[in-house]
């Protein structure tokens, strides 16, 4: 999709993890208070800020919230919780800065509504540095690529997640019961590798990815909540009994896993892209500040709860998806299956974004009667290419620290603490927060670089201690 045309489109911006298509955003006037601060009234037909708070929540909440009890083995039982706590809570400040940031051009340029890319390429255009002025445009491409790399990124999360809990559920079927009070590894049947259950489910998702209607994919999304639901309250239920003395776990973890524990909570708190869209469907956007606050400050409370009673439960045996830690009866098998099928309707919502920006390049270069088959074969093989990355990385948790540590933390912490400086920097500001963005940007970079290299080494040459995190098999 050309830059002109996400401009004058109606944009649609869901970079995060499970969030649905929705109609395009009020197109109502500006509105602004007698203080000259800017304040968007929004029509009658908006969201509540009830299904608002509904929305923001159900972003935020998919593979990355079940990978969080190994982050938390990285860090530590006291690291650990403490490291989310500060990242959710830095995660949630760079989205308040890009709606300030969003809000003040809106004032400026008299426009109802801005995204994130417009954003930042409007902030460049404010910078004091003639050479980011005249490549401003490059703001929005950026955005364009890391929405992608976040996009493609989860949905090779997704094979992994698939293959690795269909792959359990069906070699512990000889050894499954009804007794779910005894959490017993059984002989397993060997079926097959991971790998071969990713291929079995690409034929699948490519027949799903061929869904283009926005409504067609809601119901999807509808389905994908209502078992994501009911299996994160069976998760919960198991993990709050009888959990073990956390005296044997190590309060801080070694330094060497740490860049592992920011990838994968960085991975689950980056909903920053969905922020502008779900304030611009609001029925009263004024709202929205209490909403984005109130609902990120529940969803760092399950993060961080899941994250911790799943380590204490598991111990070291914790594994890249908690799913696969739940005993072998058939009642959380159920639940591994049933995650899995929201995981599998979600993979269409995730895919749409990266389709709607890349597949209309191709298609506007053909003639009338092959713009179809360019566009199917195009979402073929993007599919393909999101299976083919999951089967050369077939470990969950590594999976999952890699696209946090590349795409978003780029997203959430490095480009909206230097969207603000670019913007208000002709304003005045404080040198307080200027130290404050700069520092926060750091932590971003230096989150993306430490993060990557030791991703990437620990694919090159994995750890040689035993853990049980290998997603090729069910157990060690």
């Amino acid at each position: 999709m050309s830059t002109q045309r996400l401009r004058n489109e109606d944009y649609r911006d869901y970079s995060s993890t499970d969030v649905s298509p929705e109609e395009s955003p009020s197109e109502g006037l500006n509105n602004f208070s007698s203080s000259g601060s800017y304040q968007r009234f929004g029509e009658s037909n908006g969201t509540t800020w009830f299904q608002t708070l509904i929305h923001l929540l159900k972003s935020n909440i998919g593979t990355g919230l079940l990978g969080l009890p190994l982050a938390v083995r990285n860090a530590g039982t006291l690291m650990g919780p403490l490291s989310l706590l500060v990242i959710g809570l830095v995660a949630v400040h760079c989205m308040g800065i890009l709606v300030k940031c969003a809000h003040h051009f809106c004032h400026r340029l008299n426009k109802p509504f801005v995204d994130y890319g417009d954003t930042v390429m409007y902030g460049l255009e404010a910078s004091p540095i003639s050479w980011l002025r005249n490549n401003a445009r490059w703001g929005r491409h950026t955005v364009d690529f890391f929405l992608i790399v976040t996009q493609l990124g989860f949905c090779c999360v997704y094979f992994v997640f698939l293959a690795d809990n269909f792959k359990q559920v069906i070699e512990a079927a000889n050894g499954t019961t009804t007794n779910c009070h005894n959490n017993e590894t059984v002989i397993l049947t060997p079926t097959m590798d991971s790998r071969l259950y990713m291929l079995a489910f690409l034929p699948f998702l490519v027949l799903l990815v061929f869904v283009r209607n926005l409504r067609a994919l809601s119901i999807f999304s509808l389905l994908a909540n209502i078992t994501m639901v009911v299996s994160l309250v069976m998760i919960y239920q198991f993990i709050v009994q009888d959990i073990p003395d956390p005296s044997l776990l190590p309060l801080v973890a070694s330094w060497q896993t740490y860049p592992l524990f920011f990838g994968t909570a960085v991975f689950a708190f980056e909903g920053i892209g969905m922020v502008l869209p779900l304030e611009n469907k609001m029925k009263d956007p004024r709202k929205f500040s209490f909403i984005l606050y109130g609902g990120m400050a529940i969803v760092t409370v399950l993060y961080i709860s899941l994250g911790s009673l799943g380590y204490l439960q598991f111990g070291a045996k914790i594994q890249g998806s908690i799913t696969l830690n739940l005993p072998n009866c058939w009642l959380y098998q159920s639940v591994k299956l049933l995650y899995s099928i929201g995981i599998f309707f979600t993979y269409a919502l995730q895919f749409y974004v990266p389709a709607e920006i890349i597949i209309p390049f191709f298609v506007a270069r053909v003639p009338e009667h092959w713009k179809l088959v360019v566009d199917l074969s195009m979402r073929t093989m993007l599919v393909c290419l999101t299976c083919v990355l999951a089967i050369l990385i077939p470990r969950l948790d590594l999976v999952i620290s890699l696209v946090g540590s590349v795409s978003s933390s780029a997203l959430a912490l490095i480009i909206p603490p230097l969207l603000e400086i670019a913007t208000y920097h002709s304003e005045g500001m404080s040198p307080v927060t200027i130290v404050k963005d700069a520092l926060i940007s750091l932590l971003g970079f230096v989150g993306f670089v430490v993060g990557t290299y030791v991703t990437l080494y620990e694919l090159i040459q994995p750890s040689s201690t035993p853990v049980f995190v290998n997603s090729t098999s069910a157990f060690v």
